[in-house]
């Protein structure tokens, strides 16, 4: 039973798409023979778009490209390349760097949620995903609302209920979504100088923010990705060993695409005696200690604690970040520099540290690597939307716990100022009621029927560099007010519970203030830039 809705092509469209993309069927294609900047250009109209991947291709990029030289070029047969090279260099020799000078973007479309979050695990790879902040998922795929079905649920006695649960869930997302829209324009003025187009966007936008979290995690997503070689090799061992029914379907779809345009770096990838041992290894380390946990853990209450909570940090940080700040500037061994710093006085490690911050003009001109001496480490308790946002930022440890309802939802209140609250918690009570009858004999599905606005337990372990992008840029305006609170909590339990003032100090372009709208600045620039082409 085929889960994918396939797109259909006149013969011409056909005929431009197979010079560019390895299949015209499948949800897992490569792109190929284009120029990077439009591959590139692509992945980023991707992520707000509700097209896919081959269809925003031949609607807003093939018009502006010269392809009459690829005519003949077919990309679904697959591509020649220098493999005898390949072989000798990397496979006989086992080479590892060679993998990491080739790269391939990929498209995964009409992904769960779930699904998303394990694509999006590597820290060596760039991603793109379609993001439920600009484009509204009540528009229908193929006739059906875009979740995903899973093919064992519905060939199981839920298998009605699955659908008819869903379809109910999108129904209400998308009264809210009309709902919650008018109130938003009811009652948030059109300022004389914005067009009708930047308003009604960012009004649009707010309401999306407010009612995504009724969507449940079987959403499906497309996603973009860009890696290496040795990256995806990575990526595909790690899958294959999932647990997860769509995760280990998408690694062979992945993996036959991926064998079209990099096929030896892919070689070990399904061989028993290498990439087999390696995902074997990792899916029995998994299943050994998931049961240990459970027999150590098993009817442990859970205790009431802060949604953000600081458990990890250093007292000694500041002294080893201004030993850090000197250490390639000066000549003698680290440990006398640390005894040195530890003799300043407050004068002297502000006007060090000054030095080092300097005047930064905007949150792109972030400190050196001496921020990376500091580290810290959160326990976070929020809706899933936001971990989702969160969980991007690859220069982190994150580790998630599996998605229940068992820790409540969050309700934006912009939906009770609209009169919708009682929607909106009917879907939730469907959602944990779909995932509590499912969870026994799918207790790796069940998650897919889990709304968003469900709250979702995960640790967030960075340094204080990673600290002063990751803060300042979900703290901007155009920010989700949701994943906006738990940072500037971030922020402030590093100034007050860590005492790391002057880290905290650095973060000179973090947003305290929430705006009405928070799309409107976005919005307003993007327009501005339209205008002047």
């Amino acid at each position: 039973m085929t889960v994918y809705v396939p797109e259909e092509y006149t013969a011409a469209e056909a005929d431009v798409l197979r010079r560019y993309f390895t299949n015209l069927d499948g949800p897992v294609f490569a792109l190929v023979n284009l120029p990077e900047v439009v591959k590139g250009a692509l992945f980023a109209r991707y992520s707000r778009s509700p097209k896919s991947l081959r269809r925003l291709f031949l609607d807003e990029f093939v018009g502006d490209l010269d392809i009459s030289g690829d005519v003949t070029v077919d990309a679904t047969v697959g591509l020649e390349r220098a493999e005898e090279l390949y072989e000798k260099v990397f496979y006989e020799y086992g080479d590892d760097s060679v993998a990491q000078l080739g790269g391939v973007h990929l498209a995964c479309e009409q992904a769960s949620n779930i699904l998303t979050k394990v694509l999006e695990w590597g820290r060596l790879m760039s991603y793109l995903e379609q993001s439920t902040r600009y484009i509204s998922y009540d528009a229908r795929l193929g006739g059906r609302f875009r979740f995903y079905r899973d093919p064992a649920i519905l060939s199981s006695r839920f298998g009605t209920r699955y659908v008819g649960d869903m379809d109910r869930m999108f129904d209400s997302y998308s009264l809210l979504l009309n709902k919650v829209t008018e109130y938003v324009r009811a009652t948030v003025p059109h300022e004389a100088g914005d067009s009708d187009f930047v308003y009604r966007t960012a009004t649009r936008a707010k309401a999306l923010d407010a009612v995504r979290g009724v969507l449940p995690a079987a959403s499906l997503s497309n996603v973009g990705i860009y890696g290496s070689g040795q990256a995806f090799e990575a990526l595909l061992v790690r899958m294959r060993a999932h647990p997860l029914p769509e995760a280990r379907h998408y690694a062979d779809l992945m993996l036959h695409e991926l064998r079209k345009v990099i096929p030896s770096f892919l070689r070990r990838v399904d061989t028993l005696d290498r990439g087999g041992r390696w995902s074997n290894y990792l899916s029995t380390t998994r299943e050994n200690t998931s049961e240990l946990v459970a027999s150590l853990f098993s009817g442990t209450p859970v205790e009431q604690v802060p949604a953000v909570q600081l458990v990890d940090f250093d007292p000694d940080a500041e002294d080893k970040l201004l030993a850090a700040i000197c250490y390639p500037l000066a000549h003698i061994p680290e440990q006398q520099i640390a005894e040195r710093v530890r003799q300043l006085g407050p004068t002297e490690r502000l006007a060090l540290l000054k030095a080092y911050v300097g005047e930064r003009e905007n949150r792109r001109y972030k400190p050196g690597r001496a921020f990376e001496r500091v580290d810290y480490r959160f326990d976070v308790l929020s809706d899933y939307g936001a971990f989702r946002d969160l969980q991007r930022h690859r220069m982190l440890s994150i580790e998630w716990q599996q998605l229940t309802p068992n820790h409540g939802y969050v309700r934006s209140e912009l939906v009770e100022e609209a009169g919708m609250a009682e929607v909106f918690d009917d879907s939730m009570a469907r959602s944990a009621a779909l995932y509590d009858a499912l969870k026994d004999e799918f207790p790796l599905q069940a998650p897919y029927a889990v709304s968003m606005a469900y709250r979702l337990r995960y640790t967030m372990q960075f340094n204080a560099r990673e600290a002063i992008h990751m803060l300042e840029l979900r703290s901007s305006p155009q920010g989700h007010p949701s994943y906006r609170r738990i940072v500037l909590e971030m922020h402030r339990l590093i100034a007050e519970q860590a005492g790391h003032r002057a880290v905290a100090s650095a973060m000179t372009h973090l947003t305290t203030e929430a705006p009405e709208l928070e799309r409107l600045e976005a919005e307003r620039r993007a327009a501005a830039r339209r205008g002047a082409t």
